[in-house]
Protein backbone atom coordinates (compact mmCIF):
# COMPACT_ATOMS: atom_id res chain seq x y z
CA UNK A 1 0.00 0.00 0.00
CA UNK A 2 1.27 3.48 -0.81
CA UNK A 3 1.76 6.05 1.92
CA UNK A 4 -1.15 8.03 0.50
CA UNK A 5 -3.30 4.89 0.54
CA UNK A 6 -2.38 4.18 4.14
CA UNK A 7 -3.31 7.70 5.17
CA UNK A 8 -6.74 7.17 3.66
CA UNK A 9 -7.46 4.16 5.86
CA UNK A 10 -6.17 5.48 9.19
CA UNK A 11 -9.21 5.59 11.46
CA UNK A 12 -9.87 7.99 14.30
CA UNK A 13 -9.84 4.96 16.58
CA UNK A 14 -6.22 4.32 15.61
CA UNK A 15 -5.10 7.87 16.25
CA UNK A 16 -7.06 8.61 19.39
CA UNK A 17 -8.36 5.58 21.30
CA UNK A 18 -6.28 3.52 23.72
CA UNK A 19 -4.80 0.46 22.05
CA UNK A 20 -6.24 -2.97 22.77
CA UNK A 21 -3.86 -5.54 24.26
CA UNK A 22 -1.70 -7.05 21.54
CA UNK A 23 -2.05 -10.75 20.73
CA UNK A 24 1.24 -12.21 19.47
CA UNK A 25 1.36 -14.41 16.40
CA UNK A 26 1.43 -18.13 16.93
CA UNK A 27 4.75 -18.43 15.08
CA UNK A 28 7.70 -16.07 14.90
CA UNK A 29 11.42 -16.24 14.29
CA UNK A 30 12.88 -18.08 17.29
CA UNK A 31 16.57 -18.25 16.43
CA UNK A 32 17.48 -16.09 19.43
CA UNK A 33 14.38 -16.49 21.59
CA UNK A 34 16.33 -17.44 24.72
CA UNK A 35 19.75 -16.12 23.78
CA UNK A 36 21.75 -13.78 26.03
CA UNK A 37 21.91 -11.36 23.09
CA UNK A 38 18.15 -11.00 23.08
CA UNK A 39 18.13 -10.37 26.81
CA UNK A 40 20.81 -7.71 26.28
CA UNK A 41 18.53 -5.97 23.78
CA UNK A 42 15.50 -6.25 26.04
CA UNK A 43 17.43 -4.73 28.92
CA UNK A 44 18.58 -1.87 26.68
CA UNK A 45 14.99 -1.15 25.65
CA UNK A 46 13.72 -1.17 29.22
CA UNK A 47 16.48 0.84 30.86
CA UNK A 48 18.15 2.87 28.10
CA UNK A 49 17.33 6.16 26.42
CA UNK A 50 17.76 5.81 22.65
CA UNK A 51 18.32 8.51 20.05
CA UNK A 52 18.60 8.15 16.27
CA UNK A 53 22.00 9.53 15.31
CA UNK A 54 23.58 10.73 12.08
CA UNK A 55 26.93 12.57 12.37
CA UNK A 56 26.71 16.35 11.97
CA UNK A 57 29.73 16.28 9.66
CA UNK A 58 28.07 13.88 7.21
CA UNK A 59 26.64 15.44 4.05
CA UNK A 60 24.94 13.90 1.04
CA UNK A 61 24.46 16.48 -1.74
CA UNK A 62 23.53 15.46 -5.27
CA UNK A 63 24.45 11.92 -4.37
CA UNK A 64 27.96 12.88 -3.26
CA UNK A 65 28.82 11.85 0.28
CA UNK A 66 31.07 13.95 2.51
CA UNK A 67 32.43 11.49 5.05
CA UNK A 68 31.99 12.13 8.75
CA UNK A 69 35.22 12.75 10.63
CA UNK A 70 36.11 11.14 13.93
CA UNK A 71 36.72 14.41 15.81
CA UNK A 72 33.26 15.68 14.90
CA UNK A 73 31.68 12.35 15.85
CA UNK A 74 33.37 12.54 19.24
CA UNK A 75 32.04 16.08 19.73
CA UNK A 76 28.54 14.92 18.75
CA UNK A 77 28.53 11.95 21.08
CA UNK A 78 30.02 13.91 23.97
CA UNK A 79 27.07 16.31 23.77
CA UNK A 80 24.55 13.49 23.45
CA UNK A 81 25.95 11.40 26.30
CA UNK A 82 24.63 13.79 28.94
CA UNK A 83 21.03 12.93 27.97
CA UNK A 84 21.26 9.65 26.02
CA UNK A 85 22.99 6.33 26.59
CA UNK A 86 21.84 4.36 23.54
CA UNK A 87 22.19 5.01 19.80
CA UNK A 88 20.59 3.92 16.54
CA UNK A 89 22.63 4.78 13.46
CA UNK A 90 21.98 4.74 9.72
CA UNK A 91 25.34 3.88 8.23
CA UNK A 92 28.29 1.64 9.00
CA UNK A 93 30.80 3.32 6.65
CA UNK A 94 31.41 6.86 5.32
CA UNK A 95 33.17 7.69 8.56
CA UNK A 96 30.67 5.86 10.76
CA UNK A 97 33.28 3.16 11.35
CA UNK A 98 34.50 5.41 14.19
CA UNK A 99 31.19 5.47 16.04
CA UNK A 100 31.41 2.17 18.00
CA UNK A 101 34.84 2.84 19.50
CA UNK A 102 33.98 6.41 20.47
CA UNK A 103 30.63 5.35 21.89
CA UNK A 104 32.33 2.67 23.96
CA UNK A 105 34.88 5.16 25.31
CA UNK A 106 32.06 7.53 26.30
CA UNK A 107 30.24 4.71 28.10
CA UNK A 108 27.19 4.45 25.88
CA UNK A 109 25.27 1.35 26.89
CA UNK A 110 23.75 0.18 23.60
CA UNK A 111 24.26 0.67 19.87
CA UNK A 112 22.11 -0.55 16.99
CA UNK A 113 24.17 -0.22 13.82
CA UNK A 114 22.34 0.79 10.67
CA UNK A 115 23.64 -0.52 7.35
CA UNK A 116 22.54 1.92 4.65
CA UNK A 117 23.02 -0.55 1.77
CA UNK A 118 22.96 -4.08 3.19
CA UNK A 119 23.64 -5.54 -0.25
CA UNK A 120 27.04 -3.83 -0.33
CA UNK A 121 29.45 -6.39 1.19
CA UNK A 122 31.80 -3.75 2.58
CA UNK A 123 29.01 -2.12 4.59
CA UNK A 124 27.79 -5.40 6.05
CA UNK A 125 31.38 -6.41 6.86
CA UNK A 126 31.93 -3.13 8.73
CA UNK A 127 28.83 -3.72 10.86
CA UNK A 128 29.77 -7.33 11.60
CA UNK A 129 33.30 -6.29 12.53
CA UNK A 130 32.00 -3.69 14.99
CA UNK A 131 29.59 -6.21 16.51
CA UNK A 132 32.45 -8.67 17.07
CA UNK A 133 34.75 -6.00 18.48
CA UNK A 134 32.18 -4.43 20.84
CA UNK A 135 29.82 -7.25 21.86
CA UNK A 136 28.77 -5.51 25.08
CA UNK A 137 27.78 -2.36 23.18
CA UNK A 138 26.27 -3.52 19.88
CA UNK A 139 22.80 -4.98 20.52
CA UNK A 140 21.71 -5.37 16.89
CA UNK A 141 22.08 -4.46 13.25
CA UNK A 142 19.47 -2.85 11.00
CA UNK A 143 19.48 -3.88 7.34
CA UNK A 144 18.73 -0.60 5.60
CA UNK A 145 16.33 2.25 6.16
CA UNK A 146 12.99 2.17 4.31
CA UNK A 147 14.31 -0.12 1.57
CA UNK A 148 10.90 -1.68 0.97
CA UNK A 149 9.04 1.62 1.15
CA UNK A 150 11.50 3.21 -1.27
CA UNK A 151 11.33 0.21 -3.64
CA UNK A 152 15.08 -0.36 -3.32
CA UNK A 153 14.60 -4.01 -2.32
CA UNK A 154 11.81 -6.52 -1.92
CA UNK A 155 10.85 -8.56 1.12
CA UNK A 156 12.08 -11.83 -0.33
CA UNK A 157 15.53 -10.46 -1.08
CA UNK A 158 15.85 -8.99 2.41
CA UNK A 159 14.65 -12.24 4.00
CA UNK A 160 17.28 -14.19 2.08
CA UNK A 161 19.98 -11.76 3.17
CA UNK A 162 18.88 -11.99 6.81
CA UNK A 163 19.01 -15.78 6.63
CA UNK A 164 22.53 -15.64 5.19
CA UNK A 165 23.67 -13.30 7.95
CA UNK A 166 22.11 -15.47 10.66
CA UNK A 167 24.14 -18.36 9.29
CA UNK A 168 27.27 -16.24 9.13
CA UNK A 169 26.87 -14.56 12.54
CA UNK A 170 24.45 -16.70 14.59
CA UNK A 171 24.55 -14.46 17.67
CA UNK A 172 23.80 -11.23 15.83
CA UNK A 173 20.29 -9.78 16.23
CA UNK A 174 18.87 -8.44 12.96
CA UNK A 175 16.13 -6.01 12.03
CA UNK A 176 14.89 -3.84 9.18
CA UNK A 177 13.51 -0.32 9.51
CA UNK A 178 10.36 0.65 7.59
CA UNK A 179 7.33 2.90 7.99
CA UNK A 180 4.97 1.02 10.27
CA UNK A 181 2.36 0.23 7.62
CA UNK A 182 4.88 -1.80 5.62
CA UNK A 183 4.97 -4.43 8.38
CA UNK A 184 1.18 -4.75 8.13
CA UNK A 185 1.15 -5.35 4.37
CA UNK A 186 0.76 -8.81 2.82
CA UNK A 187 4.00 -10.39 1.76
CA UNK A 188 6.23 -9.42 4.70
CA UNK A 189 5.64 -12.51 6.86
CA UNK A 190 8.62 -14.41 5.47
CA UNK A 191 10.86 -11.42 6.15
CA UNK A 192 9.54 -10.91 9.68
CA UNK A 193 10.19 -14.57 10.44
CA UNK A 194 13.90 -13.86 9.85
CA UNK A 195 14.00 -10.81 12.15
CA UNK A 196 14.79 -10.66 15.85
CA UNK A 197 13.28 -7.23 16.50
CA UNK A 198 11.54 -4.44 14.58
CA UNK A 199 12.51 -0.80 14.06
CA UNK A 200 9.36 0.88 12.72
CA UNK A 201 9.16 4.55 11.77
CA UNK A 202 5.95 6.07 13.12
CA UNK A 203 5.44 9.71 12.14
CA UNK A 204 2.17 11.38 13.11
CA UNK A 205 3.15 14.41 11.01
CA UNK A 206 2.63 12.37 7.84
CA UNK A 207 -0.99 11.63 8.71
CA UNK A 208 -3.69 13.78 7.14
CA UNK A 209 -5.25 14.58 10.52
CA UNK A 210 -2.01 15.78 12.15
CA UNK A 211 -2.33 19.56 11.67
CA UNK A 212 -4.93 20.76 14.11
CA UNK A 213 -4.64 17.68 16.31
CA UNK A 214 -3.21 17.85 19.82
CA UNK A 215 0.18 16.49 20.82
CA UNK A 216 -1.70 14.01 23.01
CA UNK A 217 -3.51 12.67 19.95
CA UNK A 218 -0.23 12.39 18.04
CA UNK A 219 1.42 10.52 20.91
CA UNK A 220 -1.53 8.15 21.32
CA UNK A 221 -1.31 7.38 17.60
CA UNK A 222 2.24 6.10 18.12
CA UNK A 223 1.11 3.91 21.02
CA UNK A 224 -1.78 2.47 19.02
CA UNK A 225 0.36 1.79 15.96
CA UNK A 226 2.83 -0.19 18.07
CA UNK A 227 -0.09 -2.16 19.45
CA UNK A 228 -1.15 -3.09 15.93
CA UNK A 229 2.38 -4.00 14.86
CA UNK A 230 2.88 -6.27 17.87
CA UNK A 231 -0.23 -8.24 16.90
CA UNK A 232 1.79 -9.35 13.87
CA UNK A 233 5.26 -9.64 15.39
CA UNK A 234 6.16 -11.23 18.71
CA UNK A 235 9.70 -9.89 19.18
CA UNK A 236 10.90 -6.61 20.70
CA UNK A 237 9.94 -3.36 18.97
CA UNK A 238 11.89 -0.11 19.09
CA UNK A 239 10.23 2.81 17.32
CA UNK A 240 13.29 4.16 15.54
CA UNK A 241 11.76 7.36 14.24
CA UNK A 242 8.97 9.38 15.73
CA UNK A 243 8.85 13.05 16.57
CA UNK A 244 7.92 16.52 15.39
CA UNK A 245 10.19 18.85 13.41
CA UNK A 246 10.78 22.34 14.79
CA UNK A 247 10.48 24.28 11.51
CA UNK A 248 9.30 25.74 9.22
CA UNK A 249 6.99 27.84 11.36
CA UNK A 250 4.77 28.51 8.34
CA UNK A 251 3.72 24.87 8.48
CA UNK A 252 2.94 25.06 12.20
CA UNK A 253 6.11 23.41 13.47
CA UNK A 254 7.91 24.78 16.53
CA UNK A 255 10.35 23.84 19.27
CA UNK A 256 7.51 24.06 21.79
CA UNK A 257 5.44 21.61 19.77
CA UNK A 258 8.31 19.14 19.60
CA UNK A 259 8.86 19.29 23.36
CA UNK A 260 5.15 18.90 24.06
CA UNK A 261 4.90 15.84 21.82
CA UNK A 262 7.73 14.08 23.64
CA UNK A 263 6.25 14.91 27.05
CA UNK A 264 3.01 13.25 25.98
CA UNK A 265 4.80 10.27 24.46
CA UNK A 266 6.88 9.61 27.59
CA UNK A 267 3.70 9.57 29.65
CA UNK A 268 1.77 7.28 27.29
CA UNK A 269 4.57 5.00 26.11
CA UNK A 270 6.84 3.99 29.01
CA UNK A 271 9.74 1.77 28.01
CA UNK A 272 9.53 -1.96 28.69
CA UNK A 273 11.66 -4.91 27.66
CA UNK A 274 9.21 -5.50 24.80
CA UNK A 275 8.87 -2.00 23.36
CA UNK A 276 10.36 1.47 23.54
CA UNK A 277 11.00 4.49 21.32
CA UNK A 278 14.05 6.39 20.16
CA UNK A 279 14.10 10.16 19.98
CA UNK A 280 14.31 11.33 16.37
CA UNK A 281 16.68 12.68 15.73
CA UNK A 282 19.84 13.82 17.48
CA UNK A 283 20.81 16.83 15.34
CA UNK A 284 19.35 19.03 12.64
CA UNK A 285 20.74 18.32 9.17
CA UNK A 286 20.51 21.47 7.01
CA UNK A 287 21.55 19.60 3.86
CA UNK A 288 18.40 17.49 4.09
CA UNK A 289 16.23 20.47 3.14
CA UNK A 290 17.15 19.52 -0.43
CA UNK A 291 17.10 15.77 0.14
CA UNK A 292 14.58 13.99 -2.07
CA UNK A 293 12.51 11.42 -0.17
CA UNK A 294 11.45 7.98 -1.46
CA UNK A 295 7.95 9.31 -2.15
CA UNK A 296 8.67 12.61 -3.81
CA UNK A 297 10.51 15.93 -3.73
CA UNK A 298 12.43 17.52 -0.91
CA UNK A 299 10.64 18.91 2.13
CA UNK A 300 11.99 21.80 4.20
CA UNK A 301 11.04 20.15 7.50
CA UNK A 302 13.49 17.30 6.85
CA UNK A 303 16.29 19.63 8.00
CA UNK A 304 14.72 20.28 11.43
CA UNK A 305 14.01 16.97 13.20
CA UNK A 306 16.85 17.35 15.68
CA UNK A 307 16.59 17.70 19.45
CA UNK A 308 19.77 19.73 18.97
CA UNK A 309 20.47 22.18 16.18
CA UNK A 310 23.30 21.68 13.69
CA UNK A 311 25.69 23.54 16.01
CA UNK A 312 24.85 21.03 18.79
CA UNK A 313 22.82 23.51 20.86
CA UNK A 314 19.95 21.80 22.70
CA UNK A 315 16.36 22.66 21.92
CA UNK A 316 13.72 22.61 24.69
CA UNK A 317 12.91 18.92 24.10
CA UNK A 318 16.52 18.05 24.93
CA UNK A 319 16.98 20.58 27.72
CA UNK A 320 14.07 19.25 29.72
CA UNK A 321 15.29 15.64 29.67
CA UNK A 322 16.94 14.70 32.98
CA UNK A 323 20.68 14.19 32.70
CA UNK A 324 21.92 10.62 32.88
CA UNK A 325 24.62 9.52 35.26
CA UNK A 326 27.46 7.37 34.00
CA UNK A 327 30.95 6.31 35.05
CA UNK A 328 33.71 8.54 33.72
CA UNK A 329 35.10 7.76 30.28
CA UNK A 330 38.60 6.26 30.20
CA UNK A 331 41.45 8.60 29.21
Amino acid sequence: MSQAGWRAVVLLALCCAPAAPAAPRAVCHIGHANAPELEHLRTALRTGRFVAYEPTSLRVVNGQVTHADAASIRADLTVLREKFDSLVTYDAVHGAEAIPAIAAQLKFRALIIGVWDPFAPGEVDAALSAARQFPHLVVGVSLGNELLFGHRADAGRLAALAAQLHARAPQLLLSVSEPFHVYLEPGTTTLQDQLDFLLPNVHPVFQAWFHGASEATAAQFVVNVVGDVTKEFCGPVLVKETGVPTAPAARGFSEAGQASFYRELRQRFPATQAQAFAYFSAFDAPWRAQDVTPTGPAHAEEAHWGLYDAARHPKPAARELPALTSPPAPP
